[in-house]
């Protein structure tokens, strides 16, 4: 299977686009290699563009105006979409930095690129409301997450949700991301592994 086969049977998965629907847009994709620390799209900046990540992880994350600290905000791994949702569907400039966390590769797509295909296909015009409603479920999801779940169960949905993260990225990206300092998340590990 080739990337761009991955990148259909996704389409597929995620929005029920035949083979034909999928061929209206093959010319629209275009395939883009990023080196650790390029970023994808930096804060204030619009962003362009919808990505389909090939390989690779990216993070989201913003900087503490006191601290300069960095806080990890959203986390997007292989066969995944990485996008700034609020920034690319509104194209407003974007309140954080997208970047990738590894050596990783794209297929991406420019917006004016997607709304000609909502135009031309009532699939695609699905596939972009589909896509806006991704949006609002992940980032009500990462809230509520802080309100209702433990640090534990916030670990535990980020292992399913990015099975491969450890293997690719620092623990203390993990740390940040999951809202903890370093020994909790260690102390998180352990009991878990001990179960």
């Amino acid at each position: 299977m080739t990337e761009l086969d991955i990148l259909a049977f996704a389409l597929k998965q995620f929005a029920d686009l035949t083979p034909n629907d999928f061929n209206m847009s093959t010319s629209f994709w275009h395939k883009k290699e990023y080196k650790k620390g390029d970023f994808f799209n930096q804060h204030k900046n619009v962003c362009r563009y919808l990505g389909f990540i090939n390989t690779g992880t990216f993070r989201s994350f913003v900087i503490e105006n006191n601290t300069a600290e960095e806080k990890n905000v959203f986390l997007y791994s292989k066969n995944q979409f990485v996008v700034p949702f609020k920034s690319f569907i509104n194209q407003t400039p974007c309140d954080y930095h997208t970047q990738a966390m590894t050596d990783a590769s794209i297929y991406y797509i420019s917006i004016d690129d997607l709304l000609l295909l909502y135009k031309q296909s009532h699939k695609w015009e699905r596939f972009g409301r589909l896509m806006a409603q991704m949006a609002f479920n992940v980032t009500i999801e990462r809230m509520e997450s802080f309100i209702f779940k433990t640090p534990e169960e916030r670990y535990l949905d980020l292992i399913k949700n990015h099975p491969d993260i450890f293997n690719n990225i620092p623990l203390y990206h993990i740390s940040s991301y999951l809202g903890i300092q370093g020994p909790s998340l260690s102390r998180i590990r352990k009991r878990i592994s001990e179960k």
